[in-house]
């Protein structure tokens, strides 16, 4: 359940899952969605009252995150500094891939732009690992 946004342009998202679940839990939800094998880095034992959310390239909101209360991010990227916080702040941080996250959005925009205008619109999934 949503609860708010935070980040630049309000990109990211913090809410509430429908269910307590540790960070292990919604990294395996994760991976049967979205076909592939996310990388966590923190206690995967953790409870997820609070999760926050952003798509792509996005690690750079976790800092904020923290700060919003979230007891797990989930972005696409991450980079060695993330690690560190993650470790450092005892929040689990999942990088669920910058290509596997931001399909849903382009899948949404074609939709959109086909009952908008009528254009023909296909989504090609080039395999891309990061």
């Amino acid at each position: 359940v949503g609860e708010g946004r935070f980040g630049e342009q309000d990109l990211a998202w913090i809410g509430r899952p429908a269910q307590l679940e540790s960070a292990t839990q919604i990294l395996r939800s994760l991976a049967a969605r979205l076909g592939r094998e996310p990388l966590l880095i923190g206690d995967g034992a953790r409870p997820v009252r609070r999760i926050a959310w952003c798509t792509g390239g996005a690690q750079g909101y976790f800092e904020q995150a923290i700060a919003a209360g979230a007891d797990l991010y989930v972005s696409g990227e991450i980079s060695e500094q993330t690690v560190h916080l993650a470790r450092e702040s005892g929040v689990p941080y999942i990088a669920a891939g910058h290509h596997a996250t931001e399909r849903y959005g382009i899948r949404a925009l074609a939709a959109y732009l086909v009952r908008q205008f009528g254009l023909d619109a296909r989504f090609v999934d080039l395999d891309n690992p990061v």
